[in-house]
């Protein structure tokens, strides 16, 4: 495939990620007001949320075969105009059920674009033989920083199903602007694998698949420290270290913002470091910087130990999907992105639990625990991380 081509492949899956994240950002900043307007309790509100991790994990090894079957594109263009089409309905919902229902489809629909995304992007990586997936994840972050500060400003002039129809609107343009680009194109093979018509259907050894459900553990790892800084971290500058609210606020962006750089920075570090040094060096900087976070004694030392955070999970989910999708394909994919999934699902009600029998900086330190893991884990992987 022609540079060109692939260049304009990496723009549209690019846009793709980004709207990803501006979508679902969009989408979390106008919870509080659907809270209202459904009349629903926290528990009935928790439970209604539900359906998009239930929704998730249902679609994303049905996604996996459909992208073997059909190709990544193709299903991509499809999940990426359901997401926008769903987006658009729980402010039309008057309870906690009917919402929960709706947030089934819109789950659905972003764990099938997670993994069709992921997948694309994975052959683009192959073929231009560079890592340049963390800049595809970096698309993501953006993503959602825009949609939540764009979602912030216009909270206070438009009513959530104008502000979700607008998601609606703008995830359908970039649907039919980037996704002519991917209709049009085929799946790139790298050159290795040009002359081998079945590319998408790689089918792994036993120690191949085990080393995909070792991939899934390190997007585990990771997945568990962002939903646990989103959840928790706020409360515990709050809570613990007498931060203001808005302090508070700053943790998560600190926390994000770095994140984001780690990613933006990620192609330069795996080309210096390879796949292997990086996943030991971000799991041990994270480990590092999460113990600062929970357990130093003043504000400022606590948000410089969440960007530190930030920048050592960065790359690790994006390292472990890429390779689990270089083993596997787009099953690959369905693994890792599922055992992530789980991760982010585990870390709040696990941090939760830890802080009712010990402490919240205590329960903090379990992102660190994995953190780690995910160190030990690249130390025991290194020669299959090449």
């Amino acid at each position: 495939m022609p540079g060109n081509e692939l260049t304009r492949l990496r723009v549209a899956i690019t846009a793709f990620f980004a709207l990803d994240g501006f979508v679902f950002a969009g989408w979390v900043v106008r919870i509080p007001d659907i809270k209202e307007q459904t009349q629903s309790s926290a528990s009935a509100l928790g439970l209604a949320l539900l359906g998009i991790s239930a929704g998730a994990v249902l679609t994303m090894t049905a996604t996996g075969r459909l992208c073997r079957r059909y190709g990544s594109h193709p299903v991509s263009v499809a999940w990426t105009a359901v997401l926008a089409l769903s987006v658009a309905l729980p402010p039309l919902t008057r309870s906690a059920a009917a919402l929960g229902a709706v947030l089934l489809l819109f789950g659905a629909a972003y764990g099938g674009v997670n993994v069709a995304y992921n997948s694309a992007a994975v052959d683009l990586v192959a073929a231009l033989r560079k890592p340049v997936m963390p800049g595809f994840h970096a698309a993501f972050s953006l993503g959602g920083m825009v949609g939540a500060g764009l979602g912030g400003v216009v909270a206070g002039s438009l009513s959530p199903v104008r502000h979700l129809l607008g998601l609606t609107l703008v995830g359908l343009l970039v649907t039919a602007v980037a996704g002519r680009t991917l209709l049009r194109h085929r799946t790139p093979a790298p050159p290795d694998r040009r002359r081998q018509p079945h590319q998408g259907d790689r089918r792994p050894d036993g120690r191949g698949r085990g080393l995909v459900v070792v991939l899934g553990l390190i997007a585990l790892c990771t997945a568990y420290g962002e939903g646990a800084m989103a959840d928790w971290g706020a409360l515990h500058l709050q809570q613990d270290l007498a931060a203001s609210s808005g302090t508070a606020a700053a943790g998560y962006a600190c926390f994000a913002l770095a994140m984001t750089v780690g990613r933006l920075t990620g192609t330069t570090l795996l080309q210096r470091l390879g796949r292997g040094r990086t996943v030991i060096a971000g799991g041990g900087t994270a480990a590092a910087g999460m113990l600062l976070g929970a357990l130093a004694p003043s504000v400022w030392a606590a948000l410089l130990g969440f960007a530190v955070t930030g920048l050592g999970l960065a790359n690790l989910f994006p390292v472990a999907v890429e390779r689990a999708g270089a083993l596997a394909g787009p099953s690959g994919v369905a693994v890792a992105s599922t055992f992530g999934y789980g991760g982010m699902l585990l870390g709040p009600p696990a941090i939760g639990f830890l802080a009712d029998r010990l402490s919240l900086p205590a329960a903090l330190t379990s992102v660190a625990v994995l953190a780690a893991i995910a160190s030990l884990v690249g130390v025991a992987t290194r020669g299959a991380m090449r």
